[in-house]
């Protein structure tokens, strides 16, 4: 079986996580997973971007220790670290998804609100 390294939680960088979440992209995968009961594959995302480019954005988050990818059949499933991370960096996690949780909202309400003054 294929299997796909993954850094100790005590190798985990905080440099390397918050590089790795600095990417909308890999944001919004972090933000999905966090909501999934089931670990998706890689497939399964609809993500603006190529397949090519989403195999990039999982395999940053993988190695930043962000989530755990494992093979079943052809396919990689996808889990957020969510326990690893709160050891390493307690509160970190929780932070991040409230301050997207706040600029998704903020984007939506500029849209609505944005007309041209008179």
């Amino acid at each position: 079986m294929r299997t796909l390294e993954h850094p100790a939680r005590h190798e985990l960088s905080l440099d390397a996580v918050l590089a790795a979440l600095a990417d909308p992209v890999r944001r919004l995968i972090v933000c999905r997973l966090r909501d999934k009961a089931e670990n998706p594959a890689c497939a399964r995302f609809d993500l603006p971007v190529s397949k090519s480019t989403a195999t990039h954005h999982f395999r940053v988050l993988r190695e930043a220790g962000l989530i755990t990818q494992q093979y079943q059949g052809t396919s990689i499933l996808n889990a957020l670290r969510s326990d690893d991370l709160a050891a390493r960096f307690p509160g970190l996690i929780d932070a991040v998804f409230a301050a997207q949780h706040i600029e998704d909202a903020s984007l939506f309400d500029h849209s609505e609100s944005s007309s041209p003054l008179p």
